[in-house]
């Protein structure tokens, strides 16, 4: 038996712009399924509680910025905000299937003195999610969604950033739309999206400033809606399916009176 463990920690990461990020606490490359894991010997996982009760069990993953493929600017920018991830060991010298650990979603980040800290947030977590949708007088449906149905041809479009002062930001090919979204698919903002609080011939003002500098790239303009019923009757013809209540009366009702 061998006097020395060959055993190591991996994480797969899945970022919701499509980028996947294999890492292992190894010093050296570990190829897993042929997927290569690159060595990231700073990466070093919380214990893990688990118990016989329905509580989600949540892991933190530790580590130094030191590697290029996870930078405190892409931490900071929300690229990671969400993430799916698997951590597993796997026995780096003789190989073998590895041994899943833990799986989930990436929670609360945090930045530290040059570290990182990411909370990871078990499957079980669903189940502390509500069973059904509370009542509300704004539609809960997303623009152009399954439930919305509105169809979303014509809605979009591609223009290219010709110029970006703060959250103003001037568009090549004439205005965008008002409480809509803006996804950035080119440059250092590729992957990100901000929604639109207001536009004008020129340009759109973004809820918040970009991240990064996006002078020159391409993004994508959605239309949005502003959740009324007003908006979804006349903009969109689509009442029918209105996910709200909005003629429901609220909990100001009982502290009514005559002449109130």
């Amino acid at each position: 038996m061998s006097a020395v463990t060959t055993l190591t920690w991996c994480w797969r990461i899945e970022r919701r712009d499509g980028v996947t990020i294999a890492l292992t606490a190894h010093d050296r490359d570990v190829v897993v399924a042929g997927l290569p894991y690159r060595a990231a010997p700073g990466m070093v996982p919380s214990a893990i509680v688990r118990d016989d009760t329905l509580d989600a069990p949540v892991m933190a993953v530790e580590g130094a910025l030191s590697h290029a493929a996870v930078s405190a600017a892409d931490l900071l920018a929300g690229r990671y905000d969400g993430a799916r991830v698997a951590v597993f060991a796997v026995d780096w010298d003789a190989g073998g299937a590895p041994v899943p650990v833990a799986g989930g979603r990436i929670g609360a980040v945090e930045l530290r003195r040059g570290r990182f800290a990411a909370e990871l947030l078990g499957v079980e977590e669903r189940l502390e999610a509500p069973v059904v949708e509370a009542t509300s007088p704004g539609c809960r449906a997303l623009l152009g969604d399954r439930r919305c149905r509105v169809p979303m041809a014509g809605r979009r479009r591609v223009t290219r950033v010709a110029a970006q002062d703060g959250a103003r930001v001037m568009l090549a090919a004439g205005p965008g739309f008002a409480r809509g979204r803006l996804r950035w698919i080119g440059g250092a903002n590729s992957g990100l999206s901000a929604m639109i609080v207001a536009a004008d011939a020129d340009g759109v003002t973004l809820e918040q400033p970009p991240r990064f500098d996006g002078t020159g790239a391409l993004a994508e303009i959605s239309e949005g809606c502003d959740g009324t019923l007003a908006m979804c009757r006349d903009r969109f013809g689509n009442v029918a399916n209105f996910r709200g209540e909005p003629h429901l009366p609220g909990i100001d009702l009982l502290t009514r009176y005559p002449g109130g």
